[in-house]
């Protein structure tokens, strides 16, 4: 108990007896601990990693780890990823359907920080896989051109950078769909969505783009109330467009803020090609971050039950507004928080700003 320490083991602080201690007052910060889930009750399944996926001796890097971990801080951001297995998987020894990758290109100010995050179809042999390659694609693509995407980012060049990685996220995906050729298995079993980050190493600038295809969530912690800022997919005339929420529909430059989706895939190298399956809409965002913003962007592991569980929001409100980013460790265990209803894989990427 805190109330009541053991003198046996000693105490948190050591004070000369006769006499009182030069030592500051012990400061605990006014933030709620974490819990282990909100909502009506506990969630169904056990609350910790119960069996392991299938091994094939022959091949033991296809196997998966549990949860992945990762963090870093440049320019005025600090960057904290997580991706775990849900609580299905883990009860059913499946293995994790969600991937994740951090990587910095370049060095100095010049250097781009690259988010990316992958889900793999569900219920399919090859969805860890799939969605490993996704990530691992745009990584290379991304890694190649990082020096050009740095400097259009550095000099708003909203246009350039949108049809750039457009183009780079098609190609990226659309090896996905050769390889699915390749294993002689459907494109709709072996594809992924993709959900991305681009940060700048430059501590001048502070735009952060979002980029990808699939479904998840992007949201911003502003002045203590979250704001859902997934680009809408909007109908017009029978074609899917990307719209930027309450952004206007037009930059002063008379730059539409919409893309259009007719840019033609290049031809399988593998005859006969594919058919391909019907597209998920390109989604893209470019918006510059204020002192003290706390950016997220999640598969719908935790994009869900952050839109249908109220006390999950007030709870991540309350854990990080008005304070330092947490620690690794912190950041799991926010990450973590269950809610009944909700057993999928969750992968997450936080960035506070300075």
């Amino acid at each position: 108990m805190l109330g009541s320490p053991d003198t046996r083991h000693g105490t948190l602080v050591d004070v000369p007896s006769g006499g009182p201690s030069d030592q500051p007052d012990l400061q605990i910060p006014d933030i709620p601990a974490p819990l282990g889930h909100v909502g009506s009750g506990p969630p169904t399944y056990d609350s910790e990693p119960t069996a392991l996926p299938p091994a094939d001796p022959d091949d033991l890097g296809d196997l998966v780890a549990d949860t992945v971990l990762d963090g870093a801080s440049y320019g005025t951001c600090t960057l904290r990823a997580v991706s775990v297995r849900g609580d299905s998987a883990r009860y059913r020894g499946e293995p994790r359907r969600d991937s994740l990758l951090t990587a910095r290109f370049g060095v100095g100010d010049a250097a781009l920080v690259l988010v990316a995050m992958a889900t793999g179809a569900r219920a399919t042999p090859g969805a860890h896989r799939a969605a490993a390659e996704a990530c691992q694609w745009i990584g290379r693509a991304v890694g190649r051109s990082h020096a050009r995407l740095a400097e259009d980012i550095r000099a708003a060049r909203r246009g350039d950078l949108k049809s750039g990685l457009h183009r780079l996220t098609d190609r990226s995906l659309g090896k996905l769909r050769a390889s699915a050729s390749e294993q002689g298995v459907a494109p709709e079993e072996y594809t992924a969505s993709l959900r991305c980050l681009l940060l700048p190493a430059d501590p001048e600038c502070r735009t952060r783009v979002f980029f990808g295809v699939g479904a998840g969530g992007l949201f911003r912690l502003r002045d203590g109330e979250w704001q859902d800022i997934e680009p809408r997919v909007a109908d017009t005339a029978g074609e899917a467009v990307v719209g930027f929420g309450s952004l206007p529909h037009e930059t002063p430059d008379g730059d539409r803020l919409t893309m259009d989706l007719g840019i033609t895939t290049p031809p399988s190298p593998y005859e006969p090609a594919p058919e391909p399956p019907p597209r998920d809409p390109f989604r893209f965002r470019a918006s510059v971050a204020r002192p003290g913003d706390a950016l997220l962007l999640c598969t719908s592991g935790l994009a869900e039950p952050l839109r249908g569980e109220p006390r999950l929001v007030e709870h991540l409100t309350s854990r990080w507004s008005g304070g330092d980013p947490p620690g690794l460790a912190a950041f799991l265990a926010d990450s973590l928080v269950r809610v009944k209803g909700y057993a999928d894989d969750r992968t997450a990427a936080a960035v506070w700003e300075a």
